[in-house]
């Protein structure tokens, strides 16, 4: 098959419009969950919508081994000082190791790094990369990358981008590390890019800094809250508890809500709580022994048409293994809530303490879990959750109590 020039690489590219971490392919809402079941909330339209009803087919579903290039990006006013191969170290194959313990094995996300830097035809300083970065110039600077790379990267073999800049060039910051979405895909090589990854990361880079953009490929949102001004907390909605919270938490594993959505979890891991009943709840992060059962990960309460309440395990296993402290999470889900909005809030079960000073991104949270030996009545829901034991395996033993 001829591939496309560059020439018609950059006419669809100036098209589009990008936007970063906002997607205008939202898909359309879903009234019914169907086979998910009664405690399922419906994907809406607002951006990367927790809903599990059904699937955004706008975003690769990670529940099948995804290829994933990435593609080294130097300019006219730097020489790289590192390598690709270093670079590539970075983040693999820890990425591929955090997403395989987080699915429990059913996803593999498998890196294809070019070997040699790609120059861009322009200095690093020309884009004027930023966090907040203007429209038009984010557009030239993925202009300028995809034509550079089309003579030498076959699109059509990969699921994911990876733009990685040369991070020791003078133009480039890493607060700018994003994914950006575009509103009409871009054609090349006889597939549709949809979104690409920008990576502006220092070297070493964040910890977790590509799990938590990744995550974005596959439709999850911002945990995190961004203060208006500038000032402020910014993980006050979930704290330590997430990728997609932050980076630097202690207990980045997913919620099994957002398992639950990508479909590492199903019915058979998670409980819908209508009357009182006692389930034992094994550790989010916890890796059953090969050929073993799940057993139950997710207790959910629905607590309206576009929220609920779930309750996890969380110990220091896995990906979790950094954890501050164990027991029961409590959050709350909101359908509603976009990215960046608090689509998930962590209940606080010891409001009037805190831990990990030295080490939480937000210690207010980071002894958020209930305890052996507790009981915590949820806010406005007439709900009380005792956590009675914990097991020989290691699995919790949840008394919920609802509608008193």
């Amino acid at each position: 098959m001829e591939r496309p020039s560059p020439r018609g690489v950059l006419a669809g590219l100036i098209a589009l419009l990008a936007l970063a971490a906002i997607s205008l392919v939202a898909g359309p809402a879903v009234a019914a969950t169907g086979a998910a079941g009664p405690c399922a909330l419906p994907r809406t339209e607002v951006h990367h919508s927790l809903g599990v009803g059904d699937w955004n087919d706008a975003y690769p579903r990670p529940d099948h081994p995804l290829d994933a290039v990435m593609i080294f990006l130097s300019f006219t006013d730097a020489r790289p000082i590192t390598t690709p191969a270093e670079l590539t170290a970075d983040y693999f194959p820890a990425t591929t190791q955090f997403f395989q313990r987080a699915s429990y094995g059913k996803f593999t996300l498998r890196p294809h790094p070019q070997r040699h830097w790609i120059q861009m035809p322009r200095s690093s300083t020309a884009y004027g990369i930023k966090r907040d970065w203007d429209d038009s110039r984010r557009s030239e600077y993925l202009r300028d990358a995809i034509a550079a790379a089309d003579d030498q990267v076959d699109f059509s073999k990969y699921d994911i981008v990876y733009l990685v800049a040369d991070p020791d060039a003078p133009g480039v910051d890493s607060d700018a590390t994003k994914v950006v979405n575009f509103d009409q895909p871009l054609h090349a090589d006889g597939t549709d890019i949809r979104r690409v990854v920008t990576v502006f990361e220092q070297h070493p880079p964040d910890r977790n800094v590509l799990a938590h953009e990744t995550g974005h490929v596959f439709d999850l949102p911002d945990l995190y809250h961004r203060p208006t001004d500038g000032k402020g907390d910014w993980d006050t909605y979930v704290g330590d508890w997430d990728v997609m919270g932050s980076q630097f938490g202690l207990a980045p594993d997913l919620f099994g809500w957002q398992k639950w959505k990508l479909g590492w979890l199903d019915r058979g891991q998670v409980v819908c709580i209508q009357r009182k009943q006692d389930i034992t709840l094994e550790s989010m992060a916890a890796t059953p022994a090969r050929g073993a059962s799940l057993g139950t990960r997710l207790a959910v309460i629905r607590t309206g048409e576009g929220g609920v309440v779930a309750m996890e395990a969380r110990s220091a296993t896995g990906n979790d293994r950094s954890t501050c402290s164990e027991g029961v999470l409590i959050y709350r889900v909101r359908n509603g809530t976009s990215s960046g909005g608090g689509p998930i809030h962590v209940i606080d079960t010891h409001p009037r303490t805190d831990a990990c000073w030295d080490l939480s991104v937000y210690p207010p949270l980071a002894d958020a879990p209930l305890r052996v030996g507790e009981t915590y009545t949820i806010p406005g829901e007439h709900t009380r959750v005792e956590v009675a034991d914990r097991t020989p395996s290691g699995a919790w033993t949840v008394r919920i109590t609802t509608g008193t």
